[in-house]
């Protein structure tokens, strides 16, 4: 075991472990990205510890419950039943064989990366680390991250080397493979979405590709660590860049009388050269709001402006103001101050029907209200409650959907689909629609902005 990938002549014994499901795989982050990954290799046949500093995830975990919406518990006993178990004890490390990092990697208060989880769990992880294991990160991060946090901080540790070349004896394998979950959308399986995984060196490219091969039916290898990391950015930078562009074209229409979403569906039937992106509130998730400073961020290294991307982001992240005015607007029509207006906000989660409250639009506009001396409610089926963030401090309830003539505007910021928005239109007397969700409903309680 300790020799395990020596040499290059010794991958095709990682191969033969892989093959046979006996490679035994560590999981560092069991949230949105790190539990499916948990779910994917179990299902596979693999024996799967998963590790997490917070102690509630993971005795809830080794209950055999789930704290994920879109996870059935089943599916944790299932895994359970093939060897998966939680630990918070960071000494277990030594004994799997692969290890997939899925943390968080926020951005500071000024617009700079957090790689604070990223340390930290290099920190914990270092002092265990054998030779003959795969340590891969896959956290969206800036193109670098793995070539100049990941490996020194391995090396520095002087436990083991980092193998860059099949000449090096033995060591420890790096490579970087992003996450591309997508919360909420069940019309892709996981499996069916291609793994993009680049090596720090050709044995560790391999012997990735290798380990996720089985559990995604596509693995596309590229040239570097920092080639895959790039890539991540491209795909959500691409995101933000379009979906700025509708929110611009939004106000524009609004201005001019015009209904974006009326233009987006009729540009969308043109078969080639266009794809539909949808205006918000705001961005919300860890990767879109996100991804596009960590680019901007690293781009200034190489004495690059990365000006069209911090354009896109400073649109999307003007958003929950424009949401907050269009409210204002709204209420100063029907004679009413925004100071002291009971408002109820439908929907906390960045999206439909996810229980995610990352970065989400709803925080801010929440706060934003307050600040203006709003009394402001909220509903969402998936948030009974909601505390103390790294953004936010709201400490609130979720208010049942009765009485909503007492409040003076209900604001539709998240359009869960198990929302009546009919019914909530007749039975409100001011409705400001963010979404569209109100689409093909005529009253003039609506206002969309």
């Amino acid at each position: 075991m300790e020799k395990r990938l020596a040499d290059q002549t010794i991958l095709p014994q990682w191969l033969s472990l892989v093959e046979k499901r006996e490679l035994r795989v560590g999981i560092i982050g069991l949230g949105y990205v790190g539990l499916p990954l948990v779910l994917l290799f179990s299902q596979e046949g693999f024996r799967v510890t998963g590790f997490d500093i917070d102690a509630a995830k993971v005795d809830r975990l080794n209950a055999g419950e789930s704290y994920i919406h879109r996870i059935d518990p089943e599916q944790i006993r299932s895994a359970q039943g093939k060897g998966f178990r939680a630990t918070a004890n960071f000494s277990e490390i030594g004994s799997v064989d692969a290890i997939l990092i899925c943390v968080p990697t926020p951005l500071s208060d000024h617009h700079t990366p957090d790689m604070s989880y990223i340390a930290a769990t290099m920190d914990s992880i270092v002092g265990h680390l054998r030779p003959g294991q795969l340590v891969v990160l896959e956290s969206t991060t800036y193109p670098g991250t793995t070539e100049e946090l990941i490996a020194p901080a391995i090396e520095r540790a002087g436990r083991v080397k980092v193998i860059r070349d099949a000449m090096m004896p033995e060591g420890v394998l790096v490579a970087y493979s992003p996450e591309r979950e997508d919360p909420g959308n069940t019309s892709i399986d996981r499996r069916d979405i291609p793994k993009v995984v680049g090596g720090l060196g050709q044995l560790a490219a391999e012997a990735a590709e290798a380990l996720y091969s089985v559990a995604f039916h596509r693995v596309i290898r590229v040239s570097s660590p920092a080639a895959a990391e790039m890539t991540k950015l491209l795909e959500n930078i691409y995101r933000c860049v379009n979906i700025a562009l509708v929110n611009e074209l939004k106000l524009l229409c609004l201005r001019m009388g015009i209904d974006i979403w009326e233009v987006i569906g009729a540009a969308a039937t043109k078969p080639f050269g266009f794809q539909p992106f949808y205006p918000g509130p705001g961005l919300g998730g860890h990767c879109i709001p996100i991804d596009p400073f960590y680019l901007s961020w690293k781009a200034k290294e190489f004495d690059f402006s990365t000006r069209f991307i911090e354009l896109a982001g400073e649109v999307n992240e003007a958003m929950p103001y424009h949401v907050v005015a269009a409210v204002s607007s709204a209420l100063n029509q029907r004679s009413k101050p925004l100071k002291a207006s009971r408002i109820l906000v439908l929907g906390l989660a960045y999206k439909r029907d996810v229980d995610d409250l990352r970065e989400s639009p709803s925080l801010s506009i929440i706060e934003m209200l307050q600040q203006e001396g709003a009394a402001v409610s909220y509903n969402d089926p998936f948030f009974p409650t909601v505390g103390r963030g790294r953004k936010y401090n709201l400490n609130m309830k979720s208010q049942p959907l009765d009485n909503l003539n007492s409040y003076d505007c209900v604001l539709i910021v998240t359009d869960h689909t198990s929302y009546d928005y009919a019914r909530i239109v007749e039975e409100s007397l001011l409705v400001v629609d963010s979404r569209n969700a109100t689409k093909g409903l005529v009253s003039e309680k609506i206002v969309r902005c």
